[in-house]
């Protein structure tokens, strides 16, 4: 697993952590010396047998890095991209971790502790790209409260999803549920329930429902799937008797779809601010290999767990 903010502190502090579950091998990106200064430290017990340190500028490493650089630039090179490009790009850590990925050097790549969305999700666009042509990316929150776990989508690339982006996000959401082990039971969000109100923002999710319905019965025809409804009406059963009573989610919903990034990143920080519930995530859907990334204002324990969605995700790539 690929790790290229590797002198950050809290991606170090977790890979004690990493290390002791026997979560992954973890591929540190950057100058050794650097790193080990780093654990030093910060007094951490890494020993060089269970870690494994890429130095991608060296000169060592001059023939590795020179054909990530021309395999660069033949992907970008009709985009407007030059050799010298290229090769710019190479030297960044978060570039060269996606190109092992693509390469199959790694397995998968978890950033984002010290930079934004956009730095992990650019690379991963121009180099490992999407399922399908036309897919789009986006990002799910696991959300545990209590006993339960709920996934909140999309909380993390799409800004303004219009119904058709809606559907592909509540269906691959669904799919991610799936892949670890919980039935989806999806709720397409809005501030109506069922035409309580009539509004182009509440028919763009009646719309969605209707895609995401339409789509789910060819790729997986038993996922649960109904909307437009509130928030109280998808997560309480007493409320949803009174609200959408003819619903096949009776406030049972574990899988929500908010109407856009502004109501889902909101949701899920109140989860955890107000509600104290625990949040890890981003993990992205819709690449072709694992890259996921972290909030800024993620803790060495997030970035272990995000480390082990990764690898569930990565082991599911091997197999399909």
């Amino acid at each position: 697993m690929a790790f290229p903010e590797s002198t950050e502190e809290r991606t170090l502090k977790a890979m004690v952590q990493i290390i002791k579950d026997g979560t992954a091998k973890p591929i540190l990106i950057g100058n050794p010396e650097e790193i080990w200064g780093k654990i030093k430290q910060l007094g951490l017990n890494i020993s060089s047998e269970q870690i494994q340190l890429v130095d991608h500028l060296c000169e060592a490493n001059k023939l590795h890095f020179d054909s990530y650089v021309n395999e660069f630039y033949e992907m970008r090179k009709d985009k407007g991209m030059t050799p010298e490009a290229a090769r710019e790009h190479m030297h960044e850590p978060i570039y060269y971790a996606t190109m092992m990925v693509h390469k199959g050097d790694a397995d998968g790549l978890v950033s984002g502790a010290v930079h934004s969305t956009g730095h992990t999700i650019l690379p991963a666009l121009q180099i490992i790209k999407t399922r399908d042509k036309f897919h789009k990316v986006s990002g799910v929150f696991f959300i545990r409260y209590r006993d339960e776990v709920l996934l909140f989508a999309d909380a993390a690339v799409t800004i303004d999803p219009d119904a058709k982006d809606l559907a592909g996000i509540a269906l691959d959401t669904a799919q991610t549920a799936e892949r670890f082990g919980i039935a989806p039971r999806v709720a397409m969000l809005s501030f109506s329930t069922k035409g309580s109100a009539h509004h182009p923002l509440a028919k763009k999710m009646v719309e969605a429902t209707e895609i995401a319905i339409d789509r789910a019965k060819e790729i997986m025809p038993h996922a649960v799937i109904d909307g437009e409804m509130q928030l109280d009406a998808a997560v309480e059963p007493w409320v949803a008797k009174i609200k959408c009573p003819h619903s096949q989610i009776q406030g049972d919903a574990n899988v929500l779809v908010f109407p856009d990034l502004q109501a889902a990143n909101i949701g899920y920080k109140l989860a955890t601010f107000f509600g104290k519930a625990e949040a890890i995530g981003p993990i992205l859907q819709g690449l072709q290999k694992p890259v996921n990334d972290l909030s800024r204002g993620c803790t060495a324990e997030e970035i272990a767990h995000i480390t082990a969605f990764t690898v569930v995700e990565a082991q599911h790539i091997e197999k399909n």
